[in-house]
């Protein structure tokens, strides 16, 4: 009898699949009235989108299609343990690049296109961190080197 598929995951798939399905969930929760406030001021893309995921996190159209298209690409890479690995250490060096832009930019300029406020800032520093780590840690588990 063959083990189900979950069952043959590595933790670097396990960990990519998670990470994954969170930024699925994260993307459409972007685009559900209550869950993300001002709802009504939801911007494809830019600073003046006013909408605030948990009302914390400022969201746009663009913002929560990245956060649905990370997803996707997390699923579909955490088939192999290369795309897994590909992904969190990748996708995390994303993140971080995110987190650079927006520290330097002005929050009320018109290069804050995605948009991101100081706490969308923070979550995307710890994010990128998170996947790097998980992404380089895993990686020694499978090597044996500690």
């Amino acid at each position: 009898m063959t083990p189900p598929a979950a069952m043959t995951r590595s933790p670097m798939q396990l960990a990519a699949l998670v990470v994954g399905l969170a930024f699925l969930l994260v993307g459409v929760l972007g685009f559900i009235p209550g869950v993300t406030s001002n709802i009504g001021e939801l911007e494809f893309a830019g600073h003046r989108s006013d909408a605030m995921l948990l009302g914390v996190f400022e969201v746009s159209i663009l913002h929560n299609i990245v956060h649905l298209l990370f997803g996707v690409a997390g699923v579909l890479l955490a088939r192999t343990w290369g795309g897994a690995r590909a992904f969190l250490v990748g996708g995390g060096a994303i993140y971080l690049v995110l987190w650079l832009y927006g520290l330097l930019i002005p929050h009320d300029s018109a290069a804050n296109f995605v948009p991101v406020n100081t706490a969308d800032n923070w979550l995307h520093f710890a994010l990128g961190a998170v996947m790097v780590v998980l992404g380089l840690a895993l990686a020694r588990r499978r090597t044996g080197v500690l």
